[in-house]
């Protein structure tokens, strides 16, 4: 699965005349301008202009209209980055398309100025330092930087889509304090050689910009392991402050995200999520309803740019083929197209004043787009956090905007696909436990470390990737077995580019390395027998391979990932002792997935509930009734605008057929895993099932009417080892 991530559009920030004009001309919908600030921001406005304003507060404001050509902040904005700059972290908590870049970009233009005026001591241009920009998603790197560029602001990014070229000047402008700020994604902060060269930026990381920051907390609806090692990269990288940036913060995931950067609660920004020009509508459907109908009646009566959300990606082509034959011009968008094809679609939609998008999670998240006028959940979405980011991408010209939820239990099952797949069996966790325990490790202490392949491993244990690096995460955190060491690879290998800058280098590691091939085009460089028979660290040779590759003297590939951990006291080795462990996991998991379970629940609740959905939104991420001066309904709801319910269908789950049992276990011979058995009859692929075949068996998903759980105690009974 992909994690349910958002675009902040710098200048998303609701257009309120925009937005007035239009209540004047629909009277019928009930439009209340937003507030700016709470009371408290208020009175200290009020009092600013009374008194002096505080320097770095002046600072922002300039920055901000000679570089942004804006005229003022909106919301918190103004507040949190005056702590910024004053020298404190803050974390902001706005609501999607509310200007949450602003928070971190202004700060990272207004640090020179800072130290041209020596306020903060001394520094030269070239060690101004930089600000880094943590973010998952490459599509929001390229689309901000080309923003700022166009601004000339100095910004640039490191990932997997830049060229050769483009990562040697961009090594160049860092080395040379060029930068005001550099985009990466949170992997490459375990990247061997990545952290050495981030840490050695002339000046330092003066702000660590932390995007997506609910995937920091176990709580949050899209966790991910590799935020849990940003707050440990900020503390060994010296950062000077941390701005933690989120659009989907419930009170406990907002305290988990200040816990893990010791952020006190004064550094806590947050607005409301109600957005006043969004009509919040559901329609409940029966298994016989014709969706496709319905939604070609919808579009027809409500023209304008739209992205339609559903599940899987096989649905966005259909669907849009579908639409496409009712007269609409619809295309597809999803993870697995290829890239040039994604990008031409993106580029059509922000162009087209009629173009409807069938999409998955995977589109809106770098999309800058003010006038997208409907956002349709075809399907069920898993959270109300998923919900809430993506109706966020709706009307950002302030100008009213509808989002319609589709309600029906067929959705049920592709969410339960999502929900039960990523919870591995017991025996997956015993052979995963077995593996890293393994004999070949007992000899181990602390301070040694020890390389996995995590994508063989994957293959080989039956748990998919996100959930096998959660795992890991878990031993690290809870059971404190070993340290994520970052990534190192098993070949590396360069083609020379400059020889007379490799022969000048009369570095101890130049040596060892030696000379290039003369018959290959490739030389590779067996780094492990050389750190053993010479007594240099890996990590120096690897160190000396990336500097001649940033200074051009060499072109690098490196090849085979392996993820490096480092123990902090040896393996388990008992039996007991790794049992202990497996049932802990097992039990976190099965938390985890009633988790998934209620997160669907409560957004099917808040559809389904007798209430206002805006306000039901609101008070679910925390909100007090009248604390954001909303009234206790918003006027532009299905339960507002009706009065009546959204009932679900009453359409229980199928009980399991003996005799679909019986042909599930005729076509497979595995006995020593029921939950695998389940998977196979309910529709979830695995890595072993793959490997087994069996995915073109007409028993794959010939139970997914059922519960899934039913369909596990179904299949225990036929499994003799786990009764």
């Amino acid at each position: 699965m992909t994690s349910d991530d958002e675009f902040d559009d710098d200048f998303g920030d609701i257009d309120i005349s925009a937005l007035e004009a239009a209540a004047v001309q629909n009277p019928k919908t009930s439009f209340k301008r937003p507030r700016e600030a709470d009371d408290d921001d208020n009175a200290q406005r009020a009092k600013t202009t009374k008194t002096e304003v505080p320097h770095t507060r002046l600072l922002a404001r300039r920055v901000l209209q000679e570089r942004f050509g804006l005229d003022e902040f909106r919301l918190k904005q103004e507040l949190a980055i005056t702590r910024l700059l004053d020298g404190g972290s803050s974390v902001v908590v706005f609501p999607t398309g509310a200007g949450k870049s602003l928070c971190y970009q202004v700060p990272a233009v207004a640090f020179k100025e800072l130290d041209k005026e020596a306020l903060h001591g001394s520094r030269a241009p070239e060690h101004s330092g930089v600000t880094l920009v943590i973010s998952p998603l490459i599509a929001l790197m390229k689309d901000q930087v080309d923003a700022l560029l166009r601004r000339k602001i100095k910004a640039a990014v490191l990932n997997s889509s830049i060229s050769r070229e483009q990562y040697l000047m961009t090594q160049d402008d860092l080395r040379h304090g060029r930068l005001d700020l550099v985009y990466c994604a949170p992997e490459r902060l375990n990247s061997e050689g990545a952290i050495d060269s981030l840490k050695a930026i002339p000046g330092g990381i003066r702000l660590l910009a932390v995007d997506e920051a609910h995937c920091i907390s176990e709580w949050g609806h899209s966790f991910r392991p590799d935020y849990l090692k940003i707050a440990r990269f900020a503390k060994e990288a010296n950062v000077e402050r941390v701005v933690c940036l989120t659009a989907t913060a419930t009170p406990k995931v907002a305290q988990d995200i200040c816990d893990a950067f010791d952020i006190p609660p004064e550094g806590l920004f947050s607005t409301t999520v109600y957005r006043p020009n969004l009509r919040l509508l559901a329609q409940s459907s029966t298994k016989e309803t014709d969706d496709l109908a319905k939604l070609v009646t919808y579009l027809r009566s409500n023209p304008g740019p739209t992205i339609i959300y559903v599940t899987v990606q096989k649905q966005t082509e259909k669907l849009a083929k579908d639409l496409a034959g009712n007269g609409f011009v619809a295309k597809p968008y999803h993870a697995g197209m290829n890239n040039d094809l994604r990008t031409q679609t993106q580029e059509q939609f922000i162009a087209s004043e009629s173009l409807v998008v069938v999409a998955t999670i995977a589109f809106g998240m770098g999309i800058d787009k003010s006038n997208v006028r409907n956002i349709i959940h075809f399907d069920i979405p898993s959270s109300i956090e998923s919900y809430s980011q993506q109706i966020g991408r709706a009307g950002r010209d302030g100008l009213p905007s509808t989002c319609l939820f589709n309600l029906s239990t067929k959705d049920f099952h592709m969410r339960n696909v999502f929900t039960y797949g990523d919870r591995p069996s017991a025996r997956s966790l015993r052979l995963l436990l077995s593996d890293i325990c393994s004999t070949k490790r007992k000899h181990l202490k602390a301070g040694d470390t020890f390389s996995v392949a995590l994508y063989q491993q994957s293959k080989e244990v039956d748990i998919g990737a996100i959930t096998l690096g959660i795992i890991y995460a878990q031993l690290e955190l809870h059971f404190h077995l070993f340290r994520a060491a970052g990534t190192q690879y098993s070949i590396y290998k360069y083609e020379t580019k400059n020889a007379g800058l490799i022969a000048s280098d009369k570095s101890a590691e130049a040596r060892v390395i030696g000379k290039p091939s003369n018959r290959t085009k490739w030389t590779t460089v067996p780094l492990d027998s050389l750190a053993l028979s010479s007594g240099i660290e890996r990590k120096s040779l690897v160190r000396k391979l990336e500097d001649w590759n940033d200074r051009g003297a060499v072109q690098l590939k490196k090849e085979g990932v392996l993820n490096t951990f480092r123990l902090a006291k040896p393996l388990p080795t008992t039996k007991k002792e790794i049992d202990d462990i497996v049932k802990h996991l097992d039990t976190e998991m099965e938390a985890k997935e009633l988790q998934n379970i209620q997160r669907t629940k409560d957004l099917i609740n808040l559809i389904t509930d007798r209430k206002c959905f805006a306000r039901a939104l609101a008070e679910y991420f925390g909100e007090l009734p009248g604390s954001d001066g909303m009234r206790e309904e918003c006027g532009h709801c299905t339960w507002c605008e009706t009065h009546e319910q959204v009932v679900l269908p009453d359409e229980p789950p199928q009980t399991p057929d003996p005799d679909m049992v019986k042909k599930v276990l005729a076509a497979c011979s595995i006995r020593d895993d029921p939950r695998f058995l389940a998977k196979l009859a309910f529709g979830i692929k695995s890595p072993r099932m793959a490997a087994e075949g069996l995915y073109k068996s007409p028993v794959f998903e010939s139970a997914n009417g059922c519960d899934f759980l039913d369909l596990v105690k179904v299949f225990t009974k036929h499994c003799p080892s786990t009764v």
